[in-house]
């Protein structure tokens, strides 16, 4: 099959033929109709980190149809239009079966720890795949997977209520954008802050009451803080909270090492979260309010072929919500 694949970190993703399938026990074929782009994929390309296994195959969100399942599969057949939560897991052990599958021993991103969907083809376990939600095009259902993931369970970790008020920080990311419209759809008060004016706008068009400049700090206190930035915004994140506070950390784009003076902490009572990814369990509830009206904020569409500009597009942070790609891939 045609895919998108890095040989060696740091380095170049090249469009090559690979080997895929069949699919083995417990696995299922999809043949991919539209695959979104997210950091890691530059940052693999990057060596940041190194992926563990080379040759790789990009794409940590994927959608397609069911062309092939391997013995025991019996939830899906050639045909069913699915969506991949790529959060993998194997499905099968204590941790999976009790609603824990971030922590199973297997657990690894579809793109980053095992190949992913910039490919005419992926396999994947089971229990990985949600049926495509009625009415989503293939360019939504392929792009909500990774950062909606994250963006709901970094919100329920936080205990997001009706009525609080939620700070997101770089508005147009795709978490800050995924935590912007759950916010919003479980009535909480949504503010967002970005550099970018046009970013600013955008984010109260999908429903923020107001939209300020990262960096300026917010002229107001919130009772959850979702960071995807990390160093260059931590101090204003922190501050931004009310007594009592929580502040979700789901990324370090820019900068990985903080400081935390201490009284600070306690003092205020602040709680302070790491949060990725999320549970087959909290994929499904995802998908169904994707179902029934969630928007899946898609920036733009490239062909499959034109992966590069793409890639190019998101290094530049021009986007706000998803990167997609789309169209043949055979």
């Amino acid at each position: 099959m045609r895919a998108w694949v890095l040989e060696q970190s740091p380095g170049a993703y090249e469009l090559a033929d690979v080997a895929i399938g069949p699919p083995g026990p417990g696995q299922v074929q999809v043949n991919v109709m539209a695959s979104a782009l997210n950091h890691i994929d530059l940052w693999l390309a990057e060596g940041q980190p190194r992926p563990r296994r080379l040759p790789m195959v990009g794409g940590s969100d994927g959608a397609g149809t069911v062309s092939a399942v391997g013995p025991g599969v019996s939830r899906w057949r050639p045909g069913d239009e699915v969506v991949v939560n790529p959060s993998f897991a194997c499905g099968r052990c204590e941790e999976c079966l009790a609603d824990r599958s971030v922590f199973c021993s297997q657990w690894g991103v579809m793109g980053e720890h095992y190949w992913g969907a910039h490919a005419a083809g992926v396999l994947v376990g089971e229990a990985n795949l949600v049926a495509k939600p009625t009415g989503t095009s293939w360019e939504e259902a392929g792009a909500y997977g990774l950062c909606g993931l994250t963006a709901y369970r970094l919100l329920r970790r936080a205990r997001l209520q009706s009525g609080e008020v939620l700070l997101v920080v770089g508005a147009g990311g795709g978490v800050a954008a995924a935590a912007l419209t759950l916010g919003a759809r479980w009535g909480a008060r949504v503010f967002a802050t970005s550099r970018d004016a046009r970013k600013r706008a955008r984010a109260i068009e999908l429903g923020a009451e107001d939209a300020f400049p990262t960096g300026e700090g917010a002229p107001l206190k919130a009772d959850v803080v979702v960071d995807s930035s990390g160093a260059a915004t931590w101090r204003t994140s922190l501050a931004a909270l009310r007594p009592g506070g929580r502040l979700v950390i789901c990324g370090g784009t820019a900068g990985a090492k903080v400081e935390l003076a201490l009284p600070q902490l306690f003092y205020r009572h602040l709680e302070v979260m790491g949060s990725t990814m999320g549970t087959f369990r909290e994929f499904e509830e995802l998908t169904n309010l994707v179902a029934t009206g969630l928007p899946v904020v898609v920036d733009s569409a490239f062909s499959f072929e034109d992966y590069p500009a793409a890639l190019a597009k998101l290094g530049a942070g021009e986007q706000f919500g998803k990167v997609v790609l789309v169209g043949p891939r055979a």
